[in-house]
């Protein structure tokens, strides 16, 4: 034990970074650790304003468009909710590599954290990161650069959204007369049509948002980070709420959001494989075996997925017979399970 203390003390005295290898002094030994699972719940939200136009008071009695509220509003919506794991130092599962003399398995790159990523090569494996495909809001297009002189000259804002209001139906007439093919000067050609059309959409756009106001839509990943254990049962990971967004569990102003895990795994208890390996002399790894989990809210399930979870395997071994001089072995593994990505030899 107290050589693991000193090993530790030597492997963060060392300054360890990733992709860069540890080379040990005389006698020394390579701490290293293997990843335990870690689930991340991503809950992404999206947070909607809604800003009333200028003459949205004016909007039923001009347009017939009914419903058109006055005050700016926010609310929140629940986009999606996904699940992927995440891998951390297991404290259980420090290991010390002892240098020997025709040991090749010196060469040894880790994380940041000091989970094992590759021996005798540098690593190139990467698990996946997510790549949400998140909303922003959309620029507007300024209303009064549409609007003419008599418009911006009227004397009132009723008398201006009256204007306004007949702008918009001109707008629309002259949309229909061409493509009725009814207008004075007609397009020449497809291309200069759908060109004029898309202005006019524009303007009408434009000025019908004046009554009706925006809405912007903005995406939010929210993440929450849970260990996984076996018969977990309708853990509160999160809360929502429509008014003010995701909140933490301990957060009572929004409705739980939930989580359950169970070992869909048919590999050896862990446990008792952990302790022979950590007397045997090799490179320790992970045999991750697999967990069910499930996200609700409200009672509806709004994301199910099984994953690799290390808690629900065992750990093997790499004989340092396969690390002397003269077989030149070369390992990659996945730091987020532990579990050798490639292997291979001279």
């Amino acid at each position: 034990m107290k050589k693991a203390i000193i090993a530790l003390a030597l492997l963060a005295s060392a300054g360890i970074h990733a992709q860069e290898y540890y080379m040990p002094g005389e006698g020394e030994g390579i701490v290293y650790f293997l990843p335990k699972t870690q689930i991340a719940v991503d809950i992404i939200a999206t947070r909607v304003d809604y800003t009333p136009g200028e003459f949205s008071l004016y909007a039923n009695r001009y347009l017939r468009i009914n419903n058109v509220s006055t005050e700016p509003k926010t609310h929140w919506e629940i986009k999606n909710i996904l699940i992927r794991t995440v891998g951390t130092p297991d404290s259980t599962k420090a290991y010390i590599m002892k240098l020997k003399d025709k040991s090749l398995a010196s060469n040894i790159e880790l994380t940041n954290e000091g989970i094992v990523k590759a021996i005798n090569t540098t690593s190139t494996y990467a698990d996946p990161q997510p790549d949400y495909k998140l909303e922003k809001p959309k620029k507007h297009e300024n209303a009064r650069k549409y609007m003419t002189e008599d418009i911006l000259m009227a004397g009132s804002t009723a008398k201006m959204a009256e204007l306004t209001a007949r702008e918009i139906y001109n707008i629309r007439d002259s949309k229909n007369m061409i493509l009725r093919g009814q207008a004075e000067n007609m397009p020449k050609d497809g291309a200069s049509l759908k060109l004029i059309i898309s202005q006019l959409d524009k303007q009408e756009q434009a000025l019908t948002q004046s009554f009706t106001g925006t809405t912007d839509k903005t995406d939010k990943v929210f993440t929450f980070l849970f260990t996984p254990e076996n018969n977990l049962k309708d853990k509160i990971v999160a809360r929502f709420s429509e008014r003010i967004g995701v909140l933490t569990a301990e957060n009572l102003a929004g409705e739980p959001i939930y989580v359950s895990v169970n070992n869909t795994s048919s590999l050896p208890v862990a446990e008792e494989t952990d302790n022979k390996k950590k007397k045997s002399d090799g490179v320790i790894y992970n045999i991750p075996g697999k967990a069910q989990v499930n996200v609700s809210y409200k009672g509806k399930t709004a994301c199910e997925s099984e994953v690799p979870a290390t808690q629900f395997g065992y750990t093997e071994i790499l004989v340092n017979g396969l690390f002397d001089k003269k077989v030149n072995t070369r390992v990659i593994f996945n730091p987020t399970t532990g579990n050798i990505v490639k292997i291979d030899k001279d």
